[in-house]
């Protein structure tokens, strides 16, 4: 039998949305896209895509802290920016310095908008725990 388990930041918007931040079925574990939300649920700093991927990537880390993975265990991720062509540097830059020498496969899309004003980025994964941590 398998079993899940559903994890939340604890966050308005995960109730307001209807959405878990991530749920594990098996050995995956599928996260919703992680934004620049802060440990109280407020959405910052707007229009400041570097100080986006940092929090970002530092939500991402507090799911993979609750599943105890690594971000060697990302398999696949899924990146969205807003006016990607022009934060692809930045954008690129993070994501190495986020994942080292490890590389998941990657699809990023540039998008017009995303579902708070000001937010320019949003990312997704997927983990597998039956990768070396």
């Amino acid at each position: 039998m398998t079993t899940t388990d559903v994890y939340d930041h604890g966050i308005p918007a995960e109730s307001h949305f209807g959405y878990a931040q991530a749920i594990r079925s098996g050995d995956l574990i599928h996260v919703s896209g992680q934004l620049a939300f802060d440990v109280a649920g407020v959405f910052r700093p707007e229009n400041d895509v570097t100080a986006q991927l940092e929090l970002t990537y530092a939500n991402l880390d507090r799911v993979l802290a609750h599943y105890g993975a690594t971000r060697n265990q990302i398999v696949s991720q899924t990146l969205y920016a807003v006016d990607l062509v022009r934060s692809a540097e930045i954008v690129g830059k993070a994501n190495r310095a986020y994942f080292g020498a490890h590389r998941p496969v990657s699809t990023a899309l540039g998008v017009t908008e995303l579902t708070f004003p000001g937010q320019l980025v949003e990312i997704s994964c997927v983990i597998d725990m039956k990768l070396p941590a």
